[in-house]
């Protein structure tokens, strides 16, 4: 009896870390959506990003590098990265950012809610990673939901024109391209670590999507020598340190323990995040639809999360 206590207890301290790097993941990127839209109201989203990915995966090989550890990777490895890296990071970022220019960002965060845990799940299953389960698609049915009743109201109030259509558009074919780059990315696990697989994909990337904003995009050659101000400054440097350097090093390291479908829960819990903060610093007001709408997305990603 003894013995099975010993070695049941690292199994038990290695969920509760999960649980707890978990949470560090939801509240980071239940704050990045403010950061991106008040950076990309100053500097061009090409270049907000680029600069900001590339930085990371640069920092991530340096503090690999000092610790002595393995920089670089397997050849047959490398195609498969510059996929995962240009769906994850190129892609996703410069499209949902200009599709952010011209919605709000609580339509943003709705389609981007609701889509992240589908496509996750959906890729997953494609892929043959996954398979589909009751209790995930009673809990997505339960988040997506939570969902529109905490931002739906608000996000669709007006008529949407052309711009605000292509807006939402490119925030869903972002999403979908995280997604598919997220699956894509955990059979390179078995080979790399986290933190080296996170620093790669920054690090190529955001160099792809920077030298595409220099050749491509209005304005981005002025705004890599001119000031930005204050603002996006410091927006650049939260979405830099733990937006990018700290949550995707997690982000992958819960992929591959997880599975992508299982962690892309926390895009039920981000929202939550979100609106907690805005209540609590900026005096927002919360009403009856919005506490049923959070206490919905936390149920469903709680019945995800719990042990089988």
């Amino acid at each position: 009896m003894a013995e099975a206590v010993v070695t049941a207890q690292p199994a038990i301290s290695m969920a509760a870390r999960q649980r707890a790097l978990f949470a560090v993941l939801c509240f980071v990127w239940g704050t990045t959506w403010l950061g991106m839209k008040v950076g990309i109201a100053v500097v061009p989203p090409g270049v907000f990003a680029g600069t900001r990915w590339t930085t990371a995966g640069l920092m991530l090989l340096l503090w690999r590098w000092a610790r002595g550890q393995r920089l670089l990777i397997p050849m047959r490895l490398t195609g498969r990265l510059f996929v995962v890296a240009l769906l994850m990071v190129s892609l996703n970022q410069v499209i949902q950012l200009y599709g952010l220019r011209y919605i709000t960002a609580g339509l943003a965060c709705v389609l981007s809610s609701a889509l992240t845990p589908i496509a996750l799940l959906g890729f997953a299953v494609a892929a043959g990673q996954e398979r589909f389960a009751w209790r995930q698609l009673v809990a997505l049915g339960i988040g997506i939901v939570g969902v529109l009743v905490l931002f739906g109201p608000s996000a669709v109030e007006g008529k949407l024109d052309v711009w605000e259509v292509l807006g939402a558009m490119g925030v869903i074919v972002g999403t979908v391209c995280y997604s598919a780059g997220s699956v894509m990315a955990r059979p390179l696990m078995n080979s790399l670590a986290p933190a080296q697989m996170a620093a790669m994909t920054n690090l190529i990337g955001g160099a792809m999507l920077l030298v595409a904003s220099v050749i491509f995009e209005p304005g981005a050659a002025a705004a890599l020598i001119h000031p930005w101000g204050w603002q996006a400054t410091v927006a650049w440097l939260y979405l830099l340190l733990p937006g990018s350097l700290l949550s995707t090093v997690i982000y992958f390291l819960l992929v591959r323990d997880w599975g992508a479908s299982r962690t892309g829960t926390y895009a039920f819990v981000s929202p939550v995040v979100a609106v907690v903060i805005g209540t609590t610093l900026f005096g927002e007001k919360l009403d009856v639809g919005d506490v049923v709408g959070m206490v919905l997305m936390l149920g469903a990603a709680a019945i995800v999360l719990r042990r089988t």
